[in-house]
């Protein structure tokens, strides 16, 4: 393995011995499944070269990359950047990589954030909502008439009679997102007032008996931002590493 000037350039690679041209390292890589790992880091690094780092921008991101991974002295530095291949510099360039990725994301979807949050909401909004479920539709209806004519607690029921794992919680699950539950069921709690008993409806092979407790509609928050953000790039970088790979193959 050899390295020219700021790149990493690799002629060829040395293993107890034996030395692997780079097509053979290529050739390799595909066979143990490595090529789309390698492919997304060339994707994102492409992306990446055109985004410019202020002096205190790098030195941040230095910091940063020091502290998590406890490199206190330069021998420590050198020590672990000899494990992955790498010179000290080409390590610490990785840290600067980092902050270069998370400016070009806020720079290519930033101002979608709030479209596509519109076109996720219904999926974002979260409820908490009680179930009993049975495969037994005279047990379900019983049960629905206890609840609804006779008054009986729900959460007694469900402990008594809900075939799920929400029988130990007194049927109440959540807060969910509406994209958790069956979507038959996601349904039914998308259009559901809080307090309002649905008789039983076949889920699957379930009879459901559901109650809506709480409607929580999503927000456009710090974290919510940060997570469309995720998955607008994720979205992207899936469908380039997948395109590349179509030219490979």
């Amino acid at each position: 393995m050899t390295s020219t000037g700021d790149s990493l350039k690799i002629d060829s690679l040395t293993i107890e011995g034996r030395t692997f041209p780079a097509a053979a390292v290529l050739a390799l890589a595909g066979r143990y499944g490595l090529m789309p790992a390698l492919v997304k880091e060339i994707v994102i690094d492409q992306a990446i070269q055109d985004i410019q780092l202020s002096e205190e921008e790098q030195a941040e991101a230095r910091d940063r990359f020091l502290q998590a991974n406890q490199l206190q002295t330069p021998e420590q530095l050198a020590v672990f950047a000899q494990q992955r291949g790498l010179s000290a510099e080409q390590l610490l360039d990785l840290a600067a990589r980092e902050l270069k990725l998370a400016k070009y994301k806020e720079d290519t979807w930033g101002a979608k954030i709030e479209s596509h949050f519109l076109q996720r909401k219904n999926r974002l909004d979260r409820v908490l909502y009680s179930l009993i479920r049975t495969k037994e539709a005279g047990v379900a209806q019983e049960i629905y008439f206890r609840i609804h004519d006779d008054g009986s607690p729900f959460d007694e029921l469900a402990r008594e009679y809900s075939e799920g794992q929400e029988a130990q919680t007194g049927g109440l699950i959540g807060p969910v997102e509406l994209s958790v539950p069956h979507p038959a069921l996601a349904r039914i709690l998308s259009i559901s007032q809080p307090d309002q008993l649905w008789p039983p409806t076949k889920v699957g092979e379930w009879y459901v008996i559901v109650r809506l407790e709480k409607f929580l509609p999503a927000k456009l928050d710090e974290s919510t931002r940060a997570r469309l953000l995720e998955e607008l790039y994720s979205t992207w970088l899936r469908e380039q590493v997948e395109a590349a790979m179509q030219g490979i193959y």
